[in-house]
């Protein structure tokens, strides 16, 4: 029996506000399954760390037309008290390959322009980074993006952006969210469309997008030296076809592959179980490839192309082995890129302009290693791209950004864009592949380098799933037991640190001295060992997970002592990813 207040919820689907296939579906689910009715009824999806995700179907914990219109409404009637002295809001709004995103953009659309805004509407699929380009390229007040990112193929999602082209931060989306909230009939929002309102567009903002995205370019003669760097591209059937080739070949890359049967954009992603670069199985497509083709590179991008994960050519003695490639984590990834560009900076002079990169607090610690040796500032921030927009704005006209860096495949180079950026990110890998080709070097071997000159840094994450309403119950559970009762010693090694970043705290459990963490406050918990390994506790903002983030460090005392460290480094991971799976 389907609990009374969850009952009555999903009545109220059944009035004729509702179109008669969602109320015959209400319906079924009343009569039918209690279990799913519940899941879908018992709250309102709201805002995380990546905006609004969630299964597709019926029901107020669902994406759906009404649940997105709802939301729409109450973000212009926000927008509207914010922007009061604006003769005409401006939104853009751009779209993935997922099921109903088109028709979703379409109905985000009517609201918006039947509240009298001006809608810039993209004409098929693009990319998130395009479409946080296209915000401050209009001179937008904010932008709406409807993906589900990496998640698979039943969800759905909707991004909102503010007129910087970042993602909205509390406490707007909070504020958002309540506008949404005080909506308590469909009446209140305006489904009629402005067609006069609505303007689409297309390759004027591509140009001005892929200009953008070349300037990047900081060694093109390396380029030119090695235009026939083999690239093998998938893009997992999302919108990463309609801008990385393209970008690639503005840059100069002459041999650029793309997988065949992941180029189709196709929103039930037929050829992976996840479309997700962080999984290898998602890349075994286009590592087939590029070993058919000799190539000495594999990207990959998730549906909306704002992440991008790589493998590269093992190499044994310098030389490059043909048939065997090696998938490179977020961490390592953005290790390489950091170390680029700051090398860069530096071999070109460029330095003396308040330079800083900004991270997240899970993401490896080797990029604050980084930042101190090459004598820039370094920001940790909360998990999200959001909170790395943030301090770009907060800095703007102070300080120069260069990169941003989070361990799940996201990477910003610049500050054109205001989110995650795999566009730019698989252009800079694809230069920093060439550069090394022309010295005879690999990213591993550099990768290598790094790690005997700063610190062999390992990390792995632990994701828990958690479904329905009992799930997230026992995800709270979880972290209230870390709370009161958080462990005296993890892997044989004191803990010296506890940080929450709830309360605000940081206890040194040396010298019971508390200070405060500097950041929002988010249902985080980090513990750090007296052996400097770094174990952070998360729920996640956009899925029913709870995530743990381990991080160990050793030094590297040379390459040739590489596979040593790196074994003794995973055996330590794995004992820690024992401990709190259990």
């Amino acid at each position: 029996m389907v609990e009374q207040k969850n009952l009555n919820r999903a009545e109220e689907w059944l009035n004729e506000e509702y179109d008669e296939a969602t109320r015959q579906k209400v319906k079924q689910l009343i009569e039918t399954d209690e279990m799913q009715c519940v899941d879908a009824f018992y709250r309102d999806l709201e805002f995380g760390t990546g905006g609004m995700r969630g299964i597709m179907g019926v029901g107020t914990n669902r994406i759906n037309k009404y649940t997105l219109a709802k939301a729409t409404q109450g973000l212009a009637n926000y927008m509207k008290s914010h922007f009061t002295t604006v003769p005409s809001i401006k939104m853009a709004i751009a779209y993935d390959n997922r099921n109903n995103s088109k028709l979703f953009s379409n109905i985000i659309a009517n609201v918006l322009s039947g509240n009298d805004f001006k809608v810039y509407l993209f004409e098929d699929l693009r990319t998130t980074p395009e479409l946080s380009f296209a915000i401050r390229f209009l001179k937008c007040h904010g932008g709406v993006v409807i993906t589900a990112s990496h998640n698979p193929k039943e969800y759905n999602g909707y991004k909102v952006y503010w007129d910087d082209g970042s993602q909205v931060i509390s406490p707007m989306d909070k504020n958002i969210i309540q506008e949404v909230n005080k909506i308590t009939s469909l009446k209140q929002v305006i489904f009629e469309g402005n067609k006069d309102n609505i303007h689409i567009i297309g390759k004027e903002v591509d140009d001005a997008f892929f200009q953008a995205i070349k300037s990047l370019s900081i060694h093109p003669e390396k380029i030119k030296e090695q235009k026939n760097l083999g690239i093998v591209y998938t893009p997992l059937h999302g919108t990463g076809v309609t801008a990385i080739p393209q970008c690639l070949k503005l840059f100069g890359f002459e041999h650029v592959f793309l997988e065949p049967s992941q180029k189709i954009s196709d929103g039930n992603f037929p050829t992976v179980v996840y479309p997700n670069p962080e999984e290898k199985e998602a890349l075994k497509l286009a590592i087939s490839m590029a070993e058919q083709k000799g190539a000495d590179l594999v990207m990959a991008t998730d549906p909306d192309s704002d992440r991008v994960g790589i493998a590269v050519k093992k190499t044994m003695s310098g030389v490059a082995q043909k048939s065997e490639f090696q998938l490179l984590n977020g961490n390592q990834t953005a290790a390489l890129i950091i170390y680029y560009l700051l090398n860069s900076y530096k071999n070109k002079n460029k330095f003396g302009q308040g330079e800083f990169i900004v991270k997240t607090i899970v993401t490896t610690r080797l990029l604050n290693r980084l930042a101190k040796k090459f004598n820039v500032n370094c920001y940790d921030v909360l998990t999200g791209f959001k909170y790395i927009a943030g301090i770009i704005r907060e800095k703007e006209g102070k300080e120069k950004f260069i990169a941003g860096a989070e361990e799940s495949y996201g990477y910003l180079i610049g500050d054109f864009v205001r989110d995650k950026d795999a566009v730019g990110a698989c252009c800079i890998i694809a230069e920093l592949a060439a550069t090394l080709k022309s010295e005879g070097r690999s990213l591993l071997d550099l990768l290598k380098e790094i790690y005997v000159n700063h610190g062999f840094f390992l990390e792995s994450l632990v994701s828990i799933t958690k479904k329905g309403k009992s799930g997230a119950e026992e995800i709270i559970a979880m972290m209230k037991q870390f709370r009161e009762t958080p462990p005296a010693v993890i892997d044989d090694s004191k803990v010296v640190q506890f940080m929450d970043y709830k309360t605000g705290i940081v206890k040194n459990l040396l010298n019971n001295e508390e200070t405060p963490t500097g950041l929002p406050a988010s249902d985080v918990i980090q513990f750090l060992t007296e052996d400097d390994s770094l174990i952070t506790a998360r729920p996640s903002g956009t899925e029913p997970k709870i995530k743990f983030y381990f991080g160990v460090t050793a030094e590297l005392e040379s390459i040739h002592h590489y596979e040593q460290t790196e074994k003794k480094l995973k055996k330590k991971l794995l004992r820690l990813e024992k401990d709190f799976r259990s």
